[in-house]
């Protein structure tokens, strides 16, 4: 039934491209497009799902999360285009708070519904969550940098920026290493339960056709959001931190609760852990190099409003899940502090 549901919701791509030919109202054309990119999303979660059964969870945990991001990193990129630095920072935050506390939440919630506790590598876990430290760290020393020298000039903070960037792309590489390679072990006890209903092929052309879509999807959307923030007064934080990045999760959310579902928790905190961890550690730093090629360069020197979001979500996700064990107040606690700060941000000037 949600399948169908979800295909049915492809009529949205051809609905959304004529509207954005008509020129109709930028409402419309940012709801269109983002419904569009719902069953998309959900789709490459499912291919990316399918090539875990033959590849392996900790691989297959690594690509549901690669080209779940995918959307938001297609997002990112007509947005620095466009010139919305401040979107796109916000939708980093809300892809990190989104993963940990929405998704993650959603994850738990709903297995711990169906199972009474559920439980993971505690191992794993912990080594996720001291990477979503370093994560915290990174993001915040550039930020307590200019606030406590406000002297310096725009290209120290940018050189900072890039020398930051690309020490955690470099030591994203070392965790990924010692997911797939090192220690792999510990993100391999689900492998090989169930047996795929796609083949390896199939699911590599679901996944190039959907991206595909979503980068033609993404540039209708990026192109709707500076109307509708002058039409209902939202401010482009809000904007990036809740709608952005929810739709950007969606392959994410579909995935984790999934997995959570058949009690393959390994997967599901792959899958939202990972995320997170992916977005901090790769996809921001990276966005700051790339946007040397634009007219205006993004740095990493976020707000504090958002900063606190971030370092108290990886507390908490940290603080969930070090005991290698779940259930579903825990899922419910994660939950409730995704609205708090929800709120917080739309009402946030």
């Amino acid at each position: 039934m949600l399948n169908k549901i979800f295909a049915g919701m492809l009529i949205f791509i051809p609905v959304a491209a004529a509207g954005e030919l008509l020129h109709l109202s930028p409402i419309w054309v940012f709801l269109l497009s983002a419904l569009a990119i719902v069953p998309l999303a959900k789709f490459i979660g499912e291919a990316t799902e399918e090539l875990s059964v033959h590849t392996g969870s900790a691989l297959g945990g690594f690509l549901n999360a690669t080209f779940g991001n995918a959307t938001e990193f297609i997002i990112a990129i007509f947005a620095l285009h466009a010139g919305l630095i401040e979107v796109i920072k916000a939708s980093i935050t809300g892809s990190i708070i989104g993963n940990l506390l929405l998704v993650l939440g959603m994850a738990i919630f709903a297995g711990g519904f169906k199972y009474k506790t559920q439980k993971f590598n505690k191992t794993a876990a912990m080594a996720s969550g001291a990477t979503l430290l370093l994560a915290v760290i990174a993001l915040v020393m550039p930020a307590i940098f200019h606030q406590t020298a406000p002297e310096v000039g725009e290209q120290i903070i940018e050189k900072l920026s890039i020398f930051v960037s690309i020490l955690m792309i470099l030591v994203y590489g070392a965790s990924l290493m010692f997911v797939l390679f090192t220690h792999k072990h510990l993100y391999t006890e689900e492998v090989g339960k169930n047996e795929g209903n796609w083949s390896v092929m199939k699911s590599i052309i679901v996944l190039v056709v959907a991206t595909v879509a979503v980068a033609w999807m993404s540039e209708i959307l990026v192109g709707s959001i500076e109307p509708i923030v002058k039409a209902f007064g939202w401010t482009e934080l809000f904007i990036g931190v809740i709608f952005v990045a929810i739709i950007g999760n969606a392959a994410e959310h579909t995935s984790a609760i999934t997995m959570a579902l058949k009690n393959k928790m390994d997967l599901a905190l792959q899958i939202s852990i990972g995320s997170a961890t992916q977005i901090a550690m790769f996809v921001a730093p990276a966005l700051v190099l790339i946007s040397l090629l634009f007219a205006r360069p993004m740095n990493l020197i976020f707000n504090i409003f958002e900063l606190v979001a971030i370092v108290l979500s990886v507390l908490i996700a940290n603080l969930i899940t070090e005991d290698g064990e779940s259930n579903w107040l825990e899922g419910l606690q994660l939950l409730a502090a995704y609205a708090i700060m929800g709120v917080a941000f739309f009402f946030h000037p």
